[in-house]
């Protein structure tokens, strides 16, 4: 994953906190919410798998 991808993930999460924070809705507010919570957690697994790569290709050079 590129770093624009993960800026474009990141630009897509902001939009959707302030979706909901403008949202009136009960149910809209807390499927965005949920919405929120999955692409954060996608974000996170993202940079893990990308530093974890990177991590291994350094060990591997190193030896």
């Amino acid at each position: 994953m590129t770093k624009r991808q993960f800026r474009e993930q990141e630009v897509q999460i902001a939009h959707y906190q302030l979706l909901s924070r403008e949202v009136t809705d009960p149910l809209a507010a807390c499927l965005l919410r949920a919405i929120i919570e999955e692409l954060e957690a996608d974000l996170r697994r993202d940079r893990d798998i990308v530093f974890r790569d990177r991590e291994e290709q350094l060990g591997v050079q190193s030896e």
